[in-house]
């Protein structure tokens, strides 16, 4: 089977019309698919709205229980069903889950080195034969970044790296193309400017961009993400504008492309 896994920013679900226009891409991305969302954005405003202010180290959350309250809500409440019925009003047969919901997603709390991150949940273990069995059915899994412990405690854990878990474990079985979609034109040398968009990015050009500090912040596990599926099986990884994924899915470029392989650049 070719599956491809969707994974959308907070950065276009924060905006109505973005997630709308979005939306209707994917309603018309062909074969069959998976969308993984978070919603990072949201929920710092309505914990903000709540006293609670966010704190993030390396594009990452610090997950407190206040915080782990709310990104639950945010996440697998408010925007998991407001994505559904948008889906379902395109004709697309949409289901909301969690990583609990069907034992999707186990994860264990990460442990405390240097950081203590909360209750953020490290993943274990993807539910492969729920996914293929509700792909059999023409069923689209619209997945919220949260998951479980199996222990009874709900874990955050980053939209990214649940993108590119399940594309390592559906990718034993399947041909699969992951897409990372967001508010940017792709990976870019200046943040500020669409225009300096990378084309391509193999593990070299990784490392050298890092150690000049042109890739930073939230982009740095976005792409860890990205070059640890590909090394694991995954076939495709494509990171870009939201609007351009239809253009990603036909081929044309028009973002970044993520190669694994080294090469000569002369």
């Amino acid at each position: 089977m070719n599956i491809s896994i969707i994974k959308i920013g907070g950065n276009v679900i924060d905006y109505p019309e973005k997630l709308e226009e979005f939306l209707f891409l994917f309603s018309r991305f062909p074969g069959k698919k998976i969308l993984v969302h978070g919603g990072g954005v949201l929920a710092s405003k309505f914990g903000e709205s709540l006293g609670v202010m966010p704190e993030m180290i390396d594009g990452r959350r610090i997950t407190d229980k206040d915080t782990l309250d709310i990104v639950t809500m945010v996440y697998a409440g408010l925007i998991n069903k407001q994505i559904v019925a948008k889906l379902q009003k395109l004709k697309q047969n949409a289901l909301g889950m969690t990583g609990a919901d069907g034992n999707l997603i186990q994860s264990k709390k990460r442990p405390v080195k240097k950081i203590d991150y909360g209750f953020v949940g490290d993943i274990k273990a993807i539910n492969t034969d729920l996914l293929e069995n509700l792909l059999d059915q023409d069923i689209i899994p619209v997945i919220s970044a949260i998951t479980h412990d199996k222990k009874g405690q709900l874990l955050n854990t980053n939209a990214d790296g649940i993108a590119s878990e399940m594309a390592v474990a559906l990718s034993g079985k399947h041909r699969i193309n992951l897409y990372y979609c967001f508010n940017k034109a792709g990976v870019l040398i200046d943040e500020k400017n669409d225009d300096s968009i990378i084309p391509l990015i193999n593990d070299d050009i990784y490392q050298e961009l890092k150690q000049e500090n042109v890739i930073h912040s939230g982009m740095i596990p976005k792409l860890d993400n990205a070059f640890s599926a590909l090394k694991k099986g995954v076939n495709l990884v494509w990171i870009g504008k939201a609007e351009n994924l239809l253009l990603a899915a036909k081929g044309k470029v028009s973002g970044t492309m993520i190669e694994s392989h080294k090469y000569d650049l002369y």
